[in-house]
Formats: C-alpha cells, structure tokens, sequence
C-alpha cells in the first residue's frame, strides 16, 4: 500500500557502513533474508507494498542507539527468496516467526500491509510482546479496494508495467481525488518515464519501480484475504500502539478507529500532522510527506516502557 519512494542516498550509505545483512529459512524453506543494526532489546520493522526494508533505514538509525534493528525484506524482493505457488498470509507469519526466533526479538512494527501482518501475528506467536501498527491494511468495507487485481493481473501479463501501477494506484486511492481525476494515458506516461530514469540510475542491488511491480499482486491477495477480519482482534493480548498520518489513507481511517475499539491493549493512538501513508519511510523526492524522526521518537517511548 506504500507508494514507492526512492531511498535517500545519504541515509542509505550512512546505513550501509554500519549494518550487517543476515537471512532466516522460513518454514516451506523460503530465504529470508534482513538487515541489521544497532544494540540493545530487539525490534523488527515489516514494510508494507510496493516498498523494502532499506526504505526504513532513517526509521531504523532513530531507534538503533537502544534497540537492534531488524529489517526484514519482505517475500518477493531485495534479500529474501520468492513468493512460492501457495502464498497467503500463513506465510507472512512463518516468515516472521522464523525471525523472531532467530533474533529473540519480542517488539514489531508494521506499515499497511506490514501491519496487517503484525496483528494477525500477534493471535498466534506468543513471542510478540508488542506492536506498533501504521495505518494497517484492514479493510473494513469489503473488496471496495482490491476489485483493481483482476486488471492489474492482466495488464502485468501484457507486459505493461505502468498501467498496471496506475491501476493499483487508482484502485487503492494513493493519489487521492487529483490523480483519480487524470486521464490514465497521461498516468501512464509520467510513471514510464519515472521508471525509465528510475532504472538508468540504478544499481544492480536496487530495488525499483520496476522490480516492485509483481509484488503487489500478492499484497492485493493479502488484503483480500483478510477483508472483514476485525473482530477476531479482539483476541490479541499484546500492547499496541496505533499511528497514523493526518494525509494518510482517508479509507483506513474507519480501520484505525475500528482497531482501536476492538483491541483491548491499545496503549495510545497517535495521529501524526503532516505526514502520509508513507510517513514512517525514508523521504525522498517523491514522498515527501514523510518524518520517520518523528514517527521513531512514539517507538521509541512505546518499546521501552515496560
């Protein structure tokens, strides 16, 4: 659900001189792979779509002078291994909890779809303490937001990646009213272009537009599947922290609100003005409505309280 940001270079290779890069073999044998850094009780910080770990780098350097940091790449990207014939959330879960027990970290973070997969982990491994959740992906108004799948399979399967993205784009309402006003030709143009130069700058190790793209197919099927999910909720015992952004997703707000009824450990809920969907994601050109000092200094108070 996160709209792809390009990594600030400056953060990044402060990052790169200090983490080290590590992998867990999750339970159907799946690599995955994660980043690691600074010291003290562990916490893992899940992305959500169309993004990796490496956007939570400056997140992750807010907390990394108490806490050791787990990024994690999500199935489908970067470090860790593909999706496999029979994805669903059970192996989001596995993944995680192959992590978790690896590292003994008992604190997680999760953005969108991240977050979505934060609370469903908390019902079922007893390690996690607590959770901070970012505007999670539950939808609470049926498949309204995942009708865009079936178009965006196709226009994958023809080859045409930007309408595709436009399509999810529009479909999840990340552009709000302006975008869904333009034409998808002019969408569609400007997001070639973007990629274009996007892969002419690249590395080979760099995650991009390009290379994202797939991965919103399953991401859409997480939200599918977990669509009308909330009352099971009310089943988690860890604390919880709900964040927001005051120009975040108008259509997960309902879900915040909902949570933090249903919850029954929601130790604050904070709503951050300013900042986005993305807001917890390195800033960058083209997610500029973002502060992840700010959203690191909440963590910060929530994972260290005892």
């Amino acid at each position: 659900m996160n709209t792809k940001t390009s990594v600030n270079n400056k953060s990044t290779a402060t990052a790169r001189e200090h983490y080290t890069t590590s992998s867990v073999i999750s339970q159907d044998g799946t690599i995955i792979g994660y980043r690691q850094f600074g010291h003290g009780p562990g916490v893992v910080l899940l992305h959500g779509s169309n993004v990796s770990g490496l956007d939570f780098t400056q997140l992750g350097e807010g907390l990394a002078d108490i806490f050791t940091v787990y990024l994690p790449d999500r199935r489908g990207r970067g470090l860790s291994g593909p999706y496999g014939d029979d994805y669903s959330m059970q192996k989001e879960i596995e993944d995680l909890d192959a992590l978790l027990i690896k590292t003994g970290a008992h604190l997680v973070y999760g953005v969108s779809a991240g977050g979505l997969i934060c609370l469903q982990a908390a019902l079922t491994l007893p390690t996690i303490q607590k959770i901070a959740l970012y505007e999670p992906a539950l939808l609470t108004d049926g498949t309204a937001h995942t009708v865009w799948l079936t178009r965006y399979d196709q226009e994958m399967a023809q080859g045409k990646v930007a309408a595709a993205l436009v399509t999810s784009m529009k479909g999840l309402e990340l552009g709000g009213p302006v975008m869904n006003a333009m034409p998808n030709w002019l969408l569609e143009s400007l997001t070639n272009a973007t990629m274009k130069s996007e892969d002419k700058k690249a590395k080979p190790d760099d995650i991009t537009m390009r290379k994202l793209a797939p991965t919103l197919h399953y991401d859409g099927q997480l939200l599918a599947e977990m669509s009308g999910t909330l009352e099971r909720f009310r089943a988690v015992s860890a604390d919880v922290l709900l964040l927001g952004g005051s120009k975040g997703l108008p259509f997960l707000k309902p879900s915040l609100d909902a949570l933090e009824k249903v919850l029954p450990h929601v130790v604050k809920r904070v709503e951050f003005p300013g900042l986005e969907h993305g807001g917890s994601n390195n800033p960058s050109q083209t997610n500029r409505g973002s502060k992840p000092e700010l959203v690191a200094q909440e963590l910060r108070r929530f994972f260290a309280e005892p």
